[in-house]
């Protein structure tokens, strides 16, 4: 059963971020900095920051892994 996600301590943009990976299929899909940023309208430095964060302020919430020459991201919110 997936934990419930509390976007305390959470910048604005990373509850955007992980709200949009647990709706999409990043596991499928391998997952796109490059199209994550110009969806967001950020810089992709900003992508990497925000995964980074999340897996340290919500780690029971995303797995960020590399499967078939691509990275994968599975999200819950």
């Amino acid at each position: 059963m997936p934990i419930a996600l509390s976007t305390e301590g959470l910048t604005d943009f990373e509850s955007r971020l992980i709200r949009w990976i647990s709706s999409s299929d990043f596991v499928e899909v391998p997952w796109s900095t490059k199209r994550a940023a110009e969806a967001f309208k950020v810089e992709e430095e900003e992508v990497y920051q925000a995964l980074a964060s999340l897996t340290v302020k919500v780690p029971e919430n995303i797995q960020i892994f590399y499967e078939d020459g691509a990275i994968r991201i599975v999200a819950d919110s």
